[in-house]
């Protein structure tokens, strides 16, 4: 699903498709064509963790807390950050291109502790049993 979030492709095969779009140095090709101004770095790293996991073999997988998360964390402080410089050029009146984000990518303000229900979950606890959930087998390599 998370190969699919960047790519707005179908699951099959795509595994496959972003593996080889990597080692061949074509991923850009792959992202959604839809979203303009990729910041193609952070969603080839997106990309990356995403493919690992999908591995079949648990100890293949990265650790949700340890790898996941932050990374997941990382990209979303990128995204407020840019957020923050449409608000802060669309309040002087004039909405420049940012790195990352066009005018037609630009959709809502940064919500804030108190609005956004994600800020206020608690963070994974890998004290957690692993065998919460059992395992899910790959389909897509």
């Amino acid at each position: 699903m998370l190969l699919q979030i960047v790519t707005a492709r179908p699951p099959m095969g795509l595994t496959h498709h972003v593996g080889r779009a990597l080692e061949h140095g074509t991923f850009a090709d792959l992202l959604d064509p839809a979203v303009q101004d990729w910041p193609v770095e952070e969603a080839q790293r997106f990309a990356e963790v995403a493919l690992r996991c999908c591995e079949l073999r648990r100890k293949d997988r990265p650790d949700l807390a340890t790898v996941v998360l932050p990374e997941l964390y990382r990209l979303r402080a990128l995204g407020e950050d840019n957020m923050q410089f449409c608000n802060n050029m669309s309040a002087r009146g004039g909405m420049h291109s940012s790195p990352f984000y066009s005018n037609s990518s630009y959709s809502q303000p940064r919500q804030d502790a108190a609005t956004d229900p994600m800020l206020g979950r608690p963070q994974y606890n890998s004290n957690v049993s692993q065998n919460a959930m059992p395992a899910r087998r790959s389909n897509y390599n």
